[in-house]
């Protein structure tokens, strides 16, 4: 019998990472500068979208100027804000063309909200620009993996087909849930290092779970196959909370 995925290619899982992560800092390559904090976020193609107000030190670089741009991807549980996953961005920097200003700009509000976005993009200049990373590498950190993906890598993967969907589901059950899905880990795997049980990750192979908030514990649950729509990963979601009435 075959095994299923346990879980998404790499290039795959630095993507969907990506595209929910909010920049913090940015760097310019072999320069003695400190890095600054940065703002903005991340284009459907995986590139990082600086929002830049005038003053800002990135607003007099010229363009191409090589840089590193510092992703977090988050998870709130409860009323703590933990790390998913930490990528390092190295590229040129850019101007993002006029025409696909407002399409960036959309991209980063639903993850990365920000009043000055469409600022940027009705009056590019007067209270802030939108400049963008021409990806070169992309250094990743998440859970216990870790490594570098070059830019053809990087570029030609694309994000989880179903992670938006998957993120309303993870606060859905984080928020209404945990009770049954503390029971279902508990029937699956035994027993836990912590009693509190968070669903951390969702996707078309499976499911991560996270025991504990200091010291966690991480248990990957894969699906016996890929879920193929939003609708096969909610069915196969339910499927696992439902070990809690077994």
């Amino acid at each position: 019998m075959q095994r299923p995925v346990a879980a998404p290619p790499i290039p795959e899982r630095v993507r969907t990472l990506a595209a929910g992560a909010a920049p913090t800092h940015v760097s310019v390559v072999s320069s003695p500068r400190p890095a600054v904090p940065a703002r903005g976020g991340v284009d459907p193609e995986g590139r990082p979208v600086l929002l830049v107000t005038p003053g800002h030190p990135l607003a007099a670089l010229p363009a191409q100027t090589v840089v590193t741009v510092d992703l977090i991807a988050g998870r709130d549980l409860g009323a703590r804000h933990c790390t998913r996953g930490m990528l390092k961005v190295r590229g040129w920097l850019e101007p993002v063309p006029v025409h696909e200003a407002r399409r960036s700009a959309v991209a980063i509000a639903e993850h990365c909200p920000d009043e000055l976005l469409f600022q940027a993009v009705e009056e590019p200049g007067a209270a802030a620009s939108l400049l963008r990373v021409d990806v070169g590498q992309v250094i990743y950190l998440a859970g216990t993996e870790s490594g570098v993906l070059e830019a053809e890598d990087y570029l030609s993967a694309a994000p989880d087909p179903c992670h938006e969907s998957a993120e309303r589901m993870i606060k859905h059950v984080n928020a209404c849930h945990r009770e049954q899905l503390t029971l279902a880990v508990r029937h699956l795997a035994g027993a836990l290092s912590a009693p509190d049980v968070w669903l951390w990750e969702l996707d078309r192979y499976g499911a991560t779970v996270r025991a504990g908030l200091d010291d966690p514990e991480l248990l990957r649950l894969p699906w016996s196959r890929p879920a193929a729509s939003a609708r096969e990963l909610e069915r196969a979601l339910h499927c696992l909370i439902q070990h809690a009435e077994a």
